[in-house]
């Protein structure tokens, strides 16, 4: 099926730094699906901290790959047009994609690989279905490098008291969730203005993290933690390893450093018991399609901070580089 335009709106931008102000709209060609992708009509896009880290150069020489760049890479859209080689999908098909590092989704059409492409059913909306890709599966990741299993055993032979940090942020909001649905104890960390809303995503104890108690993560019931979700930046090894359970436990960081790198290849070796795990999301679709499935059941919820239209996606990543949000933030391809 081909693309009944050949151009289409993008944001992009053509240099490292700049932040928001940096980003620019342009009017590009359409992109063409090469062998394994799908051409996307795109619906939705999530930004992910990673897409402004890499603006700033945090990655830099390796990402972008080139200029101008397109960013965000948590798609949501219909299928439009197949590369060669793809199978299972069809053009209307509603799908839900991660496209990292290639991006693409501050736009109207977008290309993303078929296998890391899910079908989304009409339960859930493409502005849910955009968060899920990047974050749901960071904090799918995160606690299944603690030892967590989500295959009903969990109870009794994993962890049973973990701690979410920064749990009213993107992956924090659906690591909570997770927490509780594989039956533990959760003790979660946000700031004041979001314990209520930590409680109703069924956290046990929620910490200010700014008071004495939450800055020091120690739980109200005087718990130790078997296994931590550290979706917060700039907590140290040395604050987890204190609340981690004598027995033995594991901290898995979703900003990890070169220092958690390499304390955790030092625990590796001296058979530690406290253990620091650095994550790097790898995309799986199995993943992404079970993670699906619970919101289409109702039992994964997202939360919206934000929604804004393309043309005002500049607002969307200020406000994501702010790192304040509550829950996601969403651009709306088309959005009003």
């Amino acid at each position: 099926m081909a693309t009944p335009r050949t151009m289409m709106k993008a944001v992009q931008y053509d240099k490292y730094g700049g932040g928001a102000e940096g980003l620019k709209h342009v009017e590009v060609p359409v992109p063409s699906p090469k062998k394994g992708e799908v051409l996307l009509k795109m619906e939705a896009a999530s930004i992910n901290p990673i897409d402004w880290k890499i603006q700033k150069g945090m990655l830099r020489p390796f990402l972008p790959a080139k200029f101008p760049f397109t960013p965000v890479g948590d798609l949501a859209g219909e299928v439009v047009e197949l590369g060669s080689g793809v199978t299972g999908f069809k053009p209307g098909d509603k799908v839900i994609s991660i496209s990292f590092p290639s991006g693409g989704g501050l736009a109207e059409y977008a290309v993303a690989p078929a296998a890391l492409t899910v079908a989304r059913p009409p339960e859930v909306s493409a502005v849910d279905g955009a968060c899920l890709p990047a974050a749901a599966s960071s904090a799918l990741q995160l606690l299944k490098a603690t030892g967590v299993s989500f295959d009903g055993t969990s109870n009794a032979t994993g962890p049973k008291n973990a701690l979410v940090t920064a749990a009213s942020g993107g992956v924090g909001h659906y690591a909570v969730q997770l927490a509780k649905l594989a039956g533990m104890h959760v003790t979660a960390t946000c700031g004041a203005r979001n314990v209520a809303f930590v409680q109703g995503l069924g956290a046990d104890e929620v910490l200010d993290y700014k008071t004495p108690e939450g800055a020091a993560l120690r739980s109200p019931s005087g718990r130790k933690y078997d296994a931590v979700a550290n979706c917060a930046a700039g907590v140290s090894w040395p604050a987890l390893r204190a609340v981690l359970s004598d027995e033995a436990g594991t901290a898995a960081d979703v900003t990890p450093g070169v220092r958690a790198a390499l304390t955790s290849l030092l625990q590796k070796v001296t058979f530690a018991k406290k253990r620091l795990a650095p994550l790097m999301l790898t995309p799986r679709r199995e993943e992404m399609e079970w993670l699906v499935e619970l919101a289409r059941q109702g039992k994964l919820r997202t939360a919206v901070d934000s929604r804004y239209p393309l043309s005002r996606a500049q607002e969307a990543w200020a406000n994501s580089a702010d790192g304040h949000a509550t829950g996601k933030i969403v651009v709306e391809i088309g959005g009003a």
